[in-house]
């Protein structure tokens, strides 16, 4: 058996499951508990510690129940947090303190993990349904301090992003204008009206779309509205009576919506925000009906758990392509790019007992030697360094903040200086993380002048270390004096790194 606990800005809660040798998931029990840590984050930057002492009075009785199903493993637990604590500046204090008090391990999770896992619970439910297994889907998920947005189609990702809209933010917006009950609603759709436009610019509304709406409000919105639905699968719900709910429930004060709706008092504040936000998004898309879904983020996590292997190979194809359509923005030399991290693939493979690096770094090495030239799009002067600021500051669906700094520091020391002490983002790594980067810089660089005429011209090599060096045979190539040239120009980074030069051979000379 396992659980996940989400600590999320209104409440915390758990899900407990049981998970077979073939990765299936039963749920056994969920539970949840109002906690409004968000409404602390997002006014005043910390959180409160009568908060804390409340998160953590819950969190007990979490750990009591568990021992009850018999799970006491801290590896069957996997306890994260989303936005209240992740941009809290006391977060730590609140890390250390749940772990003091419970002994659980909080995880803040980063935008591009919660895509990842929401992805991860979504996808089967779009395959499953006929009439959404081809078409383009925008999921939408409105949280107290963030709105994630998905775009699906196929079973491909076509873009990510989480935005600064949440129903804790807007109500922090209502009290600093201390807008009277009648103006509220105009004052919300304002704010929310300027979201849904930058989504607009990121995702066309021009072609064919379904938007899919999943999150505790909009699951409250399909109860009320739609008497068919067993809280299972998809449903669907229609966008003119979404608006008729909305509208009704404007007119009704917090307390009276929690007593006719047995609803706590923080669900029912952040309710009207979080429904405004799905009526306009559905309406900037031109939408006259919302699909609902029934999963969740505690979903996603269980069916991580499932899998062990959390970077599937369908996981990382999907990684690869948000890659790809980064480059393209950038203009790439797409075929160059390509071939490049074909030959870094190559040779960390061949490299193993000298890199001696996990597989998930070949990941890492890849998406690096498919981005290292976008610097280009800036200026051809420094380019590496405009690399490394594209990639830091842009998306790439599945990556979370730091496996983007990796990135981006392996595609900037694609040339030039070697990794030093002093250089931004490289100076805030451990040691691992400074080993690694210069072993996969090394190799990056290798593939580089092995591609030096850019024409792809060498395909097949093999490795082999011999009399400390390591030599590289290139078959079906007769003359690779240009890359024999580029090599000793650029070689000096993986002699540093492994203490072993780099020779390149045509395969037909004798080794």
């Amino acid at each position: 058996m396992a659980a996940v606990i989400d600590i999320g800005a209104t409440s915390n809660r758990m899900a407990i499951a049981e998970i077979d040798a073939e990765g299936h998931v039963k749920p056994l029990e969920s539970v949840s508990r109002p906690v409004s840590l968000g409404k602390d984050t997002f006014t005043q930057r910390r959180i409160r510690k009568s908060s804390i002492e409340q998160c953590v009075r819950v969190l007990k009785s979490y750990r009591q129940l568990l021992r009850e199903y018999g799970i006491t493993q801290n590896d069957a637990v996997r306890v994260v947090a989303t936005s209240a604590v992740r941009e809290a500046m006391n977060r730590l204090a609140f890390i250390d303190r749940v772990y003091i008090a419970t002994g659980f391990d909080v995880e803040p999770l980063d935008e591009a993990e919660v895509s990842r896992i929401t992805y991860m619970g979504i996808q089967p439910q779009l395959q499953a349904e006929p009439r959404l297994a081809s078409r383009r889907c925008m999921v939408v998920e409105v949280g107290g301090g963030s709105t994630e947005v998905l775009v699906v189609q196929s079973g491909n990702v076509l873009f990510s992003h989480t935005y600064r809209l949440g129903s804790l933010r807007l109500l922090e917006t209502l009290e600093k204008f201390k807008a009277p009950r009648s103006k509220q609603r105009a004052i919300m759709e304002s704010q929310i009206l300027r979201f849904v436009a930058q989504i607009r610019e990121h995702v066309s509304a021009d072609s064919p779309l379904q938007m899919i709406g999943i999150g505790g409000d909009v699951r409250f919105a399909g109860r009320q509205l739609l008497e068919d639905w067993d809280l299972t699968g998809l449903a669907y719900l229609p966008v003119e009576r979404l608006n008729e709910l909305t509208r009704r429930l404007l007119q009704m004060t917090e307390e009276d919506i929690s007593r006719q709706y047995g609803l706590s008092i923080q669900d029912a504040e952040t309710l009207v925000p979080a429904l405004l936000c799905y009526l306009l998004i559905a309406r900037g898309f031109d939408q006259s009906e919302i699909a609902i879904s029934d999963t969740n983020l505690r979903d996603g996590l269980l069916h991580d758990m499932a899998i062990q292997d959390v970077w599937t190979a369908n996981f990382r194809s999907q990684i690869i392509r948000s890659a790809v359509s980064l480059g393209r923005r950038f203009d790439f030399d797409e075929k160059h790019a390509r071939h490049v991290a074909t030959l870094c693939r190559k040779l960390f493979s061949e490299l193993q007992e000298e890199h001696q690096l996990e597989p998930r770094n070949e990941l890492i090495l890849y998406l690096a030697a498919l981005l290292h030239e976008i610097g280009y799009y800036i200026n051809t002067r420094s380019n590496h360094k405009h690399t490394m600021y594209l990639i830091r500051h842009s998306e790439i669906f599945g990556l979370g903040r730091k496996d983007l700094l990796l990135v981006s520091l392996v595609a900037r020391y694609h040339r030039r200086s070697s990794p030093q002490p002093q250089h931004e983002g490289y100076a805030n790594l451990d040691r691992n993380g400074r080993v690694t980067v210069s072993k996969l810089a090394a190799i990056l660089r290798v593939a580089i002048a092995l591609d030096e005429s850019r024409s792809q011209r060498i395909q097949d090599i093999s490795c082999r270390v011999t009399g400390r060096k390591l030599i590289i045979s290139a078959a079906g190539v007769e003359d690779v004096t240009l890359e024999q040239l580029a090599l000793r120009q650029s070689g000096n980074l993986f002699e540093e790194t492994y203490g072993i030069p780099v020779l390149l051979r045509a395969a037909s000379r004798s080794s």
